[in-house]
């Protein structure tokens, strides 16, 4: 069996069992087991780890339709599933057919509020996550361990490589509140349960996750050394990376250096490119060279409603019946690209590029050919569609099931590192720009097979050109909000694409829609959080 979490999926339903009002994690339900018969081996720790990871894949215990959050539904709740829905959504690069599925209409329209169901589900999943974190940490410190007679020094050294796992899973959790909340409740494992934790802004949010980060890192598993599913020092130096390129929104602060000094040190550490693009996006992609962290999804145990599964089964035509090609039933047409980005592939230089998987039509049939605007959202037919992820391994088999995709989705990955890199050499970072033009030919070449074709010189190399590239390398990997914030073109109305606005065409947005409502639900648990200006 290839994945980590997977061998303790029951831990979701153990010591780690939260609702929306409370995200504490210990249960008072005489069901549940208790902290003291879970953390009284070396096996529990390593299931109880376990757990912290599986809350980025799994919604609960029984099945995909259930859910570990009292009151939330697991198809509105799944991390990554939120995660491409927020990120993507609401930005050029896709729409969503079924506009009454709760929540979708509002975001991929930029009109949601407070009382959105998808925002709901990232805030209470992300919170867990942290609850999760820190109930691991109460659990694990020198007193609990040998007063629980563990005291191997193997057994011991493994747990605290496992305390630090999870203090970089609870800062990539406060990393997404940042992000897509610039706020959040702060809470360690040095709270009482029950606290309601102090409001904490980008600052102090920002400053907490460096300091986490640099506190751990030296004591993670080098680059690419631990088990798959498990994360190492590239993960945390990724965090940072990414906190760094975006430090000017969230602190108003340049961070270029330090953002191309976390990407040289991923660079070394031994990564190298796919040489076939699409492998990154197949049901063996664990296995690719390029992943700096993938979260992990299998078909057949670890059945949820993910963004792989999401985005495997919605590319499928209505036309097209294309389903058998990717291994999946399909679920004809719930995903199309808006025109704005199948624009970024116009031209002579994409149309062998291997990122170029744009469906205009049927072949060969002239009364099924797609038009590029999308008058109507729930015409299946209107608008391009794409070809990018796979249920199939790299060597043609099906996935484990034609429904839940066995593809990891790749949160993190090389390629975005040498984007990256140049980026932050173009904004004034210290990183040598014959190098930045290098990573970013050497993505066009593979992308062209190995050809030059696809090539840029040093004068093509400007900011505009990057936001496109990101778009044309990175799509439907829970970047684009982010990207198009940092470019100073996500609100306002420099740039505007298909249904931004609520309007066909696109309107300006405003500026404070550059973050996320607070959730009402969460507002009203806790009296510290105030909601963002605007909602």
């Amino acid at each position: 069996m290839k994945k980590y979490i997977l061998l303790t999926v029951i831990m979701l339903a153990t010591v780690f069992h939260s609702c929306v009002d409370d995200l504490n994690v210990v249960s008072e339900d005489d069901d549940v087991l208790s902290s003291d018969v879970l953390f009284s081996t070396p096996e529990g720790y390593r299931q109880a780890a376990a757990g912290v990871y599986g809350n980025l894949t799994l919604t609960g215990v029984i099945g995909p339709n259930d859910s570990s959050l009292e009151g939330v539904d697991a198809g509105t709740s799944q991390f990554t599933r939120c995660l491409l829905y927020m990120q993507e959504l609401t930005t050029d690069e896709l729409v969503w057919s079924y506009e009454n599925d709760g929540g979708t209409a509002e975001l991929q329209r930029n009109i949601w509020t407070a009382a959105n169901p998808v925002i709901l589900g990232m805030f209470s999943r992300t919170m867990v996550s942290v609850s999760y974190a820190n109930e691991f940490l109460r659990q694990s410190t020198p007193e609990k361990l040998s007063s629980r007679k563990i005291t191997d020094a193997a057994t011991l050294a493994e747990i605290e490589l496992y305390r630090n796992e999870v203090r970089v899973l609870r800062a990539y959790a406060y990393y997404n509140m940042m992000d897509l909340f610039g706020k959040a409740p702060m809470y360690t494992e040095n709270d009482p349960v029950n606290f309601r934790g102090p409001q904490y802004d980008r600052k102090q949010l920002f400053d907490f996750i460096e300091s986490e980060l640099k506190a751990v890192l030296p004591n993670l598993k080098p680059a690419r050394t631990n088990v798959y599913g498990r994360l190492d020092q590239s993960m945390a130096r990724m965090i940072l990376a990414k906190i760094y390129l975006n430090a000017q929104v969230y602190i108003q602060a340049n961070r270029f250096n330090d953002c191309i000094t976390m990407c040289n040190e991923i660079i070394a550490s031994g990564y190298t490119l796919k040489p076939k693009y699409l492998e990154n996006f197949m049901a063996d992609n664990n296995t690719s060279e390029e992943l700096i962290f993938g979260i992990q999804s299998d078909g057949e145990v670890s059945q949820n409603w993910g963004a792989t599964t999401v985005l495997t089964n919605g590319q499928i035509g209505a036309w097209e019946n294309n389903a058998a090609d990717f291994g999946v039933g399909g679920w004809t047409g719930a995903l199309r690209i808006r025109k704005e980005f199948a624009q970024k592939f116009d031209g002579a230089k994409f149309v062998q590029d291997d990122r170029n998987t744009i469906g205009t039509g049927v072949a060969g049939d002239p009364t099924k050919q797609r038009t590029i605007d999308i008058a109507d959202i729930g015409v299946k037919t209107q608008g391009y569609i794409l070809s990018k992820f796979s249920n199939k391994t790299s060597a043609g088999v099906n996935g484990s099931s034609s429904t839940y995709a066995d593809t990891d989705f790749p949160l993190f990955r090389l390629a975005d590192v040498y984007l990256m890199y140049a980026e932050a050499t173009l904004r004034g970072g210290n990183g040598t720009p014959a190098q930045a033009l290098e990573y970013v030919n050497d993505l066009r070449e593979r992308a062209n097979s190995g050809s030059t074709v696809g090539n840029i010189t040093s004068i093509d190399l400007t900011l505009d050109f990057l936001i496109d590239e990101r778009a044309r390398e990175l799509h439907w990997e829970a970047h684009r909000r982010q990207d198009l914030i940092r470019f100073g073109k996500y609100t306002g109305g420099t740039y505007n694409w298909a249904w931004k606005g609520n309007a066909a065409k696109g309107i300006s947005i405003p500026a404070y829609r550059s973050v996320f409502p607070i959730p009402e639900g969460s507002l009203g648990a806790n009296k510290n959080l105030t909601q963002n200006t605007g909602y």
